[in-house]
This record gives C-alpha cells, structure tokens and sequence, in this order.
C-alpha cells in the first residue's frame, strides 16, 4: 500500500480556492483526501491519495494525462479542475510506502 501526496504552493490569496476545486473534483473517490497547511509554509495545499501499488497509480497518471474526462467526475467539475494549474505557484510529489 502506498501514500502519494501531491504537494501544491498556492499563489497568494488561492490556497483555499484549490484545496476546494480538489475537494470538489475528487469528492467521488473516498481514498483521496485534500488538506491544506497549518503549521509550516503558507499557502500548501495536499492532495494525498491511497494506492495499492506503483502500477495502479501510473495507470492513474496516464489516464489523466490522456486528456480524456473521467467517467466518475462531473463535467462542470472537470471543466472547473482543467484550469487549477493557474492556482499554484509550484509542487512536488512525495511517495510512501506504508508499513
């Protein structure tokens, strides 16, 4: 089983926009989770979802980047979640694996 967490600096005054379009556009699927920061550097938003293996979230990761809409995410939703790239400043990915 593995944690991958998708890390996002927000841009000013945007962190609360994007930790709520995630939590829109992932609402249907219960291993995802969004969080944003508390304590640390400001304007973080966490995707952090659980996977059971690195083929099943590469499978993910190309589904994703074929551009094609997902079955489960409501179309109003996608259109919203095409533009989060104009939210976040910079992220990074960070995998675990759970013991």
């Amino acid at each position: 089983m593995l944690i991958v967490r998708e890390i996002f600096t927000a841009k000013p005054g945007q962190a609360g926009k994007l930790a709520k379009l995630f939590k829109k556009g992932f609402s249907h699927d219960p291993n995802v989770r969004v969080m944003t920061d508390m304590v640390g550097n400001y304007n973080t938003v966490i995707v952090e979802m659980q996977v059971n293996s690195l083929a099943e979230f590469e499978k993910a990761m190309e589904e994703y980047r074929s551009g094609k809409p997902d079955p489960k995410m409501d179309p109003k939703v996608a259109e919203e979640m095409s533009k989060y790239t104009e939210m976040y400043l910079e992220g990074k990915r960070e995998i675990f694996r759970l013991e």
